[in-house]
């Protein structure tokens, strides 16, 4: 397949989609800690997933992923 855009690429914009679709899985794994809220952006130049999650104790803290796809001819 070759990549033809890249701001963002249809990769890029599916692993956010996915990433996002899987929270209730990602959440089996945190050890106690709940996600609380997903934010997707997959539409700027490299698409971002934001968790915020809510600790034992109550607290909130907020994890940022941020999808990159490098060009084909950088592989």
């Amino acid at each position: 397949m070759k990549t033809m855009t890249y701001n963002p690429s249809p990769l890029e914009v599916e692993f956010a989609n996915i990433i996002e679709g899987l929270s209730g899985e990602i959440e089996k794994k945190l050890n106690g800690n709940k996600i609380v809220a997903v934010d997707k952006n997959n539409v700027v130049d490299n698409p971002l997933v934001r968790l915020t999650l809510q600790d034992q104790d109550g607290d909130k803290h907020m994890v940022i992923i941020k999808i990159i796809q490098k060009p084909d001819s950088m592989v």
